[in-house]
């Protein structure tokens, strides 16, 4: 009999996998809420290919009674909805791995593998239920069953979702949830598995989002108003989002046909006085170099949500990589002072999304927001957001009749005024220009121009916040990272039980924090994790403090690293 948590773990960790069409997503989202509202923790990402229909997608679910948020190797229960599955899963599947199939689906495929199969003939129940559409909801009904959820939960959230479609479809996916709920009801007749986790009533009253959802309601707390993107692959959840909060928020919302449209509208519309955001991956942002070297040049204030993938070109277009960083410090050509945010948790997401627009406004610059595919499609349950003294800060002036909008000031940020707000006229221009915004050829103005916006930079570097530090004061080893793999590393240093071992974490990677140099100085050794090929983070603390860390992990498969192996090379690294 199987009975989890396994040995040495504390959670469940439960793998999904099937055809891209056949209603993963839909089975992970049912899941992953019916299992927060009966008061367990839950963590799930997921990793799809790039294709409408066909392959195999699989989607992770870690329960637990305590707080988890980062992805594992491990799987303690695997269920395909068909075969066809992919080698990454495959590899994963050990001798304590319980697999539930429809052997008439799956067949031999996993004979192979280390695993134990047991049959659930979910297809069949599907038929019963009103077709094969309906499999994974049996699935859905047989899972919630063996987590002791009560069945009222799922069927509440399949009659919201389905209600609108029709009452025979609504009908259908309850009668399939029922069906599995059967299901599990012989499992436990046949004593094949069982679960012990606490549940706590703190899980219950908690958000339920992912990456995407974090960005987007950071946005609107910052008061955007308008986006314009072209859809790319990860980072096109943030516009459906606001798309789909447009008129509750009014937000202005614009698909346009092409990158550069799509920033140049936005630019468009800030120079109006809207708080413009692009949301874009890496090739996204490729075309939209000149656009950024345009906000450098006008002045005029932005935010970028990137979202990383690999690539060079379209690379693993649906895959996750933190090999935008230098993309993003350098992208546009001459001189552009800018922030670089890269927030590790949802939290972060939110707060540093929305501190992006009172930063872009305040200097007039471009700021960006660095995520990546496995942040972006990971949900789990979060505290609901604290949004006191949450202000968003306009920074405009009223311009009389001798308005020059770009003053030369001491801190190079000009008074910022919109064509309409005043008397006066706000001119701009992406050649150079004097103080009023008239196109100029003297060299003079050009470096007094330059000097006066490249002085912003001291402003934006007192403004830098501080990287989080976790772990001993006295340590002896210090462990460096970004963005997404906050909380993975945190929980590999957990089950590491380095004593000596420190993590600093940096969610805003440009400009550098100005104690850097001071907290890696303190450590005897110091070692940089990245999902990168290069260690472009380390690379740039470099260039930026004289520092070189040596001592690299860097993760660049497509996918994201699991805990087990961060445990694995900083025991081989530091033990």
């Amino acid at each position: 009999m199987f009975q989890f948590p396994s040995k040495g773990n504390s959670d469940l960790s439960l793998v999904l996998c099937g055809a891209a069409g056949q209603g993963v997503q839909t089975l992970e989202e049912i899941l992953v809420d019916s299992f927060r509202k009966a008061g367990y923790h839950v963590f799930a990402s997921r990793e799809y290919m790039s294709r409408v229909r066909g392959g195999s997608n699989s989607t992770e679910i870690r329960i637990s009674s305590g707080r988890v948020r980062a992805l594992v190797d491990r799987i303690d229960i695997l269920l395909p909805l068909n075969g066809g599955i992919r080698a990454n899963i495959r590899k994963r599947i050990s001798p304590g791995t319980l697999i539930l199939g429809d052997a008439g689906e799956i067949k031999d495929e996993l004979a192979d593998t280390e695993g134990t199969f047991l049959n659930v003939p979910l297809m069949e129940k599907g038929q019963e239920a009103g077709g094969p559409v309906y499999t994974g909801i049996v699935a859905a009904g047989l899972l919630a069953g063996l987590l002791g959820v009560p069945s009222e939960i799922p069927a509440g959230l399949l009659r919201d979702r389905f209600l609108a479609k029709s009452e025979k479809i609504v009908n259908n996916n309850l009668s399939a949830l029922e069906k599995g709920m059967d299901l599990f009801r012989e499992l436990k007749t046949l004593k094949s598995a069982s679960v012990d986790i606490s549940r706590k009533k703190e899980a219950v009253g908690e958000m339920m989002m992912n990456g995407s959802d974090a960005v987007s309601l950071g946005a609107l707390a910052g008061g955007c108003d308008f986006i314009s993107s072209y859809p790319m692959s990860p980072a096109t959840g943030v516009l459906t989002y606001l798309a789909g909060h447009a008129r509750t928020h009014a937000v202005a919302v614009e698909q346009t046909e092409d990158e550069i449209a799509a920033i140049n509208m936005a630019l468009g519309a800030a120079y109006g006085g809207a708080r413009s955001m692009v949301s874009t991956s890496g090739g996204g942002l490729s075309l939209m170099g000149e656009g950024v070297s345009l906000a450098g040049i006008t002045e005029l204030p932005i935010v970028l949500h990137i979202g990383q993938r690999p690539g060079p070109a379209t690379g693993m277009a649906t895959r996750t990589e933190q090999g935008d960083l230098n993309l993003a410090i350098y992208s546009g050509h001459g001189d552009v002072p800018r922030a670089v945010f890269a927030p590790g948790s949802l939290e972060k997401a939110f707060r540093l999304t929305f501190e992006a627009f009172n930063l872009a406004d305040e200097f007039q610059i471009p700021v960006f927001i660095l995520t990546d595919q496995y942040f972006l499609n990971s949900f789990y349950n979060v505290p609901v957001f604290d949004t006191s003294g949450l202000k968003a800060q306009r920074f405009l002036v009223e311009s009389d009749t001798g308005y020059r909008r770009y003053e030369v000031t001491e801190s190079g940020v000009s008074p910022r005024s919109v064509p309409g707000f005043g008397k006066g006229i706000v001119g701009t221009d992406s050649h150079e220009h004097d103080e009023v915004g008239h196109v100029q050829e003297d060299f003079e103005l050009r470096r007094r121009m330059v000097d006066k916006r490249l002085r912003k930079r001291k402003g934006i570097a007192e403004r830098v916040i501080d990287p989080t530090m976790s772990g001993p004061n006295d340590y002896r080893n210090l462990v460096v990272t970004w963005g997404s793999l906050y909380h993975i590393v945190e929980e590999a240093l957990e089950k590491a039980g380095l004593e000596e071992t420190a993590h600093l974490h940096f969610d805003q990677v440009f400009p550098l924090h100005r104690g850097t140099r001071l907290y890696l100085e303190k450590a005897r050794r110091v070692v940089a994790i990245e999902g990168n090929a290069t260690g472009q983070f380390a690379d740039l603390i470099r260039k930026e403090t004289g520092f070189l860390i040596e001592d690299r992990i860097l993760w660049y498969s497509g996918l994201q690293v699991p805990v087990e192996t961060v445990v694995e090379k900083l025991l081989e690294l530091l033990n």
